[in-house]
């Protein structure tokens, strides 16, 4: 055995282990995402909106116009806020609310942030004070802020992300979200935005693995060749003359 074949098998082993615990962390991580009740870690059943009959109810509409000082329209909203008629207006500027029936300015600030989130709690549990984020966090991550974040002091810690801008609900986290969080951040191998499977890391992994099998190949027809395939090799010497 030459020294490049020892050093390639030395290798080749310590690359194995190190992708077989990356294959045990997959495995892990899998199976207790799968055994995780997604509907828990989305938060409970969502909250249904009772649709109501807005027609006519935006009389306010000249005022609200008033107030966009001629900004181009890109979206307009007729919707129910705390059973309260809003329409939402999305122009290339901002996003903005305003009454629709006297078209004054909604804003959402942190008594209306802590009504809205009881309202979309499973239980209607009573929440704690309301928190203005300015900066993304891991679980506001796909979203903009500013978000007011809202605590509940229920059995699974939860957490109500509300838009400060429109009053939506963006997401709703709790302990076994933070959970499933943690063992997806395994399993993606994403371990700063825990939101990409197309980073350096698992893409140094895939090459390790491609890498491997083609080495393991290698080695193993060396392998054969030197012992379960040596009959051939001394047949062809044999024939020598």
């Amino acid at each position: 055995m030459t020294i490049k074949s020892i050093w390639l098998r030395r290798i080749h082993k310590w690359v194995g282990l190190a992708i077989g615990l990356q294959f045990v962390l997959w495995a892990i991580s899998g199976a207790a995402m799968a055994l995780l009740d997604m509907e828990t870690v989305a938060g409970g059943p969502r909250h249904q909106a009772i649709p109501s009959a807005l027609t006519g109810e935006a009389t306010g509409w000249p005022r609200i116009v008033g107030r966009l000082d001629g900004a181009t329209i890109e979206g307009l909203w007729l919707k129910t806020l705390l059973d309260r008629p809003v329409v939402e207006v999305r122009t290339a500027q901002s996003t903005r609310m305003f009454d629709a029936r006297t078209g004054a300015r909604v804003m959402i600030d942190a008594a209306a942030a802590r009504a809205i989130a009881q309202s979309h709690h499973p239980n209607g549990a009573s929440p704690g004070a309301a928190k203005l984020l300015t900066e993304r966090s891991l679980p506001i991550r796909d979203h903009e802020p500013p978000i007011w974040q809202v605590d509940f002091a229920d059995n699974d810690a939860s957490t109500y992300y509300v838009s400060a801008t429109t009053g939506a609900v963006l997401e709703r986290r709790n302990d076994t979200w933070r959970w499933w969080d943690f063992f997806w951040m395994l399993h993606n191998m994403d371990y700063s935005d825990r939101s990409s499977f197309n980073h350096p890391l698992i893409i140094t992994a895939g090459i390790a693995m491609a890498w491997l099998a083609v080495t393991g190949i290698w080695l193993l027809f060396r392998t054969m060749w030197r012992h379960d395939l040596s009959w051939i090799r001394d047949l062809n010497m044999a024939r020598q003359p």
